[in-house]
């Protein structure tokens, strides 16, 4: 597909709004405006911490995880694939923590096991599942154990074990950075200035009570949260956060929403999610 068309697809704004039911797992906070945010976090699973929030301006929910990369517990999972999955499934096949939906993809659909096009670079275990598209940025994992948000062009696959691709960077260096203003629901992924904690961020949309960022906004929530820079991943109807839940359920944090239909996940390319070894 021709960069033009992915980048309608993606930015295509639609407006609904609908009631969601709250999945408490620890109490959320309230905040009045993005810049005021002071994350609580939590610890979720042995290296991970989570916090979730909602803000009165502007009007959004949002989730996130802080993960200590520096943890030997913790272990990066990608797809090995390019067959279609939910998050959902792709954190129960391979018994995660959490996952999170990552790269753009063609064609759109509900349905799982179909062949998709990745857009951008897709790496797992060191082998490349997707190649990279010169225009988009991507999260790599190193040898050392250390990440970093780099241009798709910059990457030498023979340092890293892992990465998958986005769009642009919305965080570079602790500044903001956007080219697009339009709210959606937004996913993303952020590192620390020393690339050893990851940070993981849904962003709810298009609903009364989250009306979903725009770029700018989702760069000022992953720094506020710790992040030194930020990558926008694909969003819209394909911005998800699965977590595996202290009860042992695995379910969405955020509300999907594929062809507008609140609940109903979407069948993405690529996931990236989080293993914990052993007990926490």
């Amino acid at each position: 597909m021709k960069d033009h068309h992915i980048l309608c697809r993606y930015y295509l704004l639609f407006f609904f709004s609908f009631c969601s039911i709250p999945l408490p797992v620890y109490a959320d906070s309230s905040f009045s405006i993005l810049t005021n945010i002071s994350p609580q976090w939590q610890s979720f699973a042995r290296g991970i911490e989570y916090f979730d929030a909602h803000t009165t301006t502007p009007r959004i929910q949002f989730w996130a995880l802080r993960i200590d990369l520096k943890n030997p517990a913790i272990q990066i999972v990608v797809n090995d694939s390019a067959v279609s999955t939910t998050v959902s499934s792709f954190v129960r096949r391979n018994d995660l923590i959490a996952g999170i939906n990552a790269n753009p993809f063609s064609p759109v659909s509900g349905i799982e096991g179909e062949k998709r096009t990745i857009i951008g670079i897709t790496v797992s275990h060191g082998i490349l599942i997707a190649p990279a598209h010169p225009s988009f940025d991507a999260l790599v994992f190193f040898h050392n154990g250390k990440a970093a948000i780099v241009n798709q062009t910059q990457i030498a696959l023979d340092e890293i074990h892992y990465a998958v691709g986005g769009f642009y960077k919305v965080l570079h260096n602790g500044t903001t950075t956007a080219r697009i203003t339009a709210r959606h629901p937004r996913s993303a992924v952020g590192v620390s200035f020393d690339g050893n904690t990851l940070f993981l961020l849904v962003v709810d949309g298009r609903r009364a009570s989250s009306i979903g960022v725009t770029e700018a906004e989702l760069g000022i929530v992953l720094r506020q949260l710790g992040a030194f820079n930020g990558l926008n991943l694909d969003g819209g109807g394909s911005a998800l956060l699965v977590l595996r839940y202290p009860d042992g359920a695995v379910r969405p944090a955020n509300t999907p929403l594929h062809e507008g239909m609140p609940g109903r996940e979407r069948a993405v390319a690529s996931c990236l999610g989080i293993k914990v070894i052993g007990s926490n």
